[in-house]
């Protein structure tokens, strides 16, 4: 799978946009009550600062490494990229887990970044399976 690295950043682009969404709007648009409920629950926040702005900042940095990676591929950049697509894939399956059973409520932004990661993960599983 040596396209994994596009399909890596279009995810990481993607969640970047999602995550400047939550971080500087109250209610995104096509947002539902699930949404509000997540956003400004307890867990929507980390050291009183919204999850989506660390969000921002992360998927900034994973997108343009990942960029970079694919003009140029170093083996630093890679494991980098794959630490991220594993600590991310298991923070998003927290997430889902407090939206699924501590919140009951879901919010459909955070789906989309959530799911982004675990289909990263999974490309990335894939991917090694089939890696020499």
């Amino acid at each position: 799978m040596k396209h994994k690295y596009k399909i890596f950043w279009v995810i990481f682009s993607l969640s970047l946009v999602v995550s400047a969404i939550l971080a500087t709007q109250a209610t995104p648009p096509i947002c539902t009550s699930g949404c509000d409920t997540v956003t400004t629950s307890k867990y929507g926040y980390i050291f009183g600062i919204k999850s989506s702005v660390y969000g921002v900042f992360i998927f900034l940095f994973l997108s343009v490494l990942t960029l970079l990676h694919i003009i140029k591929p170093t083996k630093e950049k890679k494991i980098i990229i794959n630490l991220g697509v594993i600590f991310g894939a298991l923070i998003a399956m927290y997430f889902l887990y407090l939206q699924h059973f501590v919140l009951k409520s879901y919010c459909k932004y955070c789906l989309v970044v959530d799911s982004g990661l675990i289909i990263s993960l999974i490309v990335l599983l894939i991917s090694l399976r089939y890696e020499e």
